[in-house]
């Protein structure tokens, strides 16, 4: 019986994305019951630089090769299907972004593995998988039995407590099957957003905004609401989509996930969508006036108030609070 579990440690422009450390927390419950290992997987030069940050791996296994330099789905793949014939995991987990879409898929048919996309609880059972599944942008959640192996599982960002054991892992270099079939897509370059723009994903504090605002004059009630909590304003689509604010503040499945310490959201009745970025946070309040609004299922908290009579308030009670 498989035993081990294998984890794409997903690098986006030369740092590990947060969802890294999620794949390793649900690859320990995994391996955890089956005996096995965890197995860290870094694709690209420079890959050995990550190796501290991965202390909850027991192995990591490093392809620095300059082919893997800029991502593209084909070396990505190629790498994964080496190493996964190699190693014989029980699972594959990637992480449920841009990259894992591309990859998951493409790994799955190559090998003629089960793909179970959407993951959001890992549990072993004997020497199955029983896995928790949400799909239809989170309208709907499934149970599923997964007999074969690997099993390749997209874990969904938000779903996992992170791992940040620390560990003596030893690096073991490997490398790309060589010559390397050319892939159909190439990398191009990366858009990113624009210079002097608030990265909402790193913050403690977010005052997030729906259409409760009703325009975008209010938007400074969230604004010096924000300010005198120390953090930054963010939204709901429908915001975003009326131009109020600029795509990079959209918090959502189409847009950002986030964890901040503590999420407060404003006017925004809480679809799967949004609440699939955001339901990471430590704490989240919620203020809506209809008290049927699906936020307030997943709020630690909630008032039935309408937010442009509380904004101005709280706002000048949290500013007198601190002198």
């Amino acid at each position: 019986m498989a035993k081990d579990v294998l984890v794409l440690a997903e690098v986006y422009r030369d740092a590990l994305a947060d969802v890294t450390w999620e794949l390793l927390a649900a690859g320990r419950t995994i391996a955890s019951a089956t005996g096995g290992q965890v197995l860290a997987l870094v694709l690209g030069p420079n890959g050995a630089a990550h190796a501290p940050a991965l202390g909850a791996a027991d192995r990591i296994m490093v392809v620095d090769d300059p082919r893997l330099a800029d991502y593209a789905p084909g070396p990505y793949v190629a790498a994964l299907q080496e190493v996964t014939a190699a190693e014989q995991p029980r699972a594959v987990l990637l992480g449920a972004t841009s990259i894992g879409w591309d990859v998951a898929p493409l790994l799955a048919a190559r090998i003629n593995a089960p793909l179970v996309t959407g993951c959001k609880e890992i549990q072993p059972e004997g020497e199955a998988l029983r896995v928790a599944t949400s799909f239809c942008g989170g309208k709907m959640m499934a149970e599923v039995r997964v007999d074969g192996a690997p099993a390749i599982c997209m874990v969904l960002p938000g779903s996992f407590r992170p791992a940040d054991a620390a560990g003596q892992a030893k690096i073991e270099p490997r490398k790309l099957p060589s010559p390397l079939e050319p892939g159909a897509v190439r990398f191009d370059g990366w858009v990113l957003p624009e210079a002097g723009d608030v990265d909402i994903t790193q913050q403690d504090v977010l005052v997030s905004v729906g259409r409760g605002i009703q325009q975008k004059d209010n938007l400074e009630l969230a604004e010096n609401l924000a300010g005198a909590l120390g953090g930054a304003v963010c939204a709901s689509r429908p915001v975003i989509d009326q131009g109020w604010l600029p795509a990079t503040r959209q918090v959502g499945k189409s847009g950002m996930t986030v964890k901040p310490k503590f999420y407060l959201a404003l006017g925004i009745s809480g679809a799967p969508e949004h609440q699939e970025g955001m339901k990471g946070a430590d704490l989240i309040i919620a203020v809506n006036t209809d008290p049927q609004a699906p936020i307030f299922d997943i709020a630690h908290y909630g008032a039935e108030v309408d937010v442009l009579d509380l904004l101005p308030a709280l706002t000048e009670a949290i500013e007198a609070k601190r002198g």
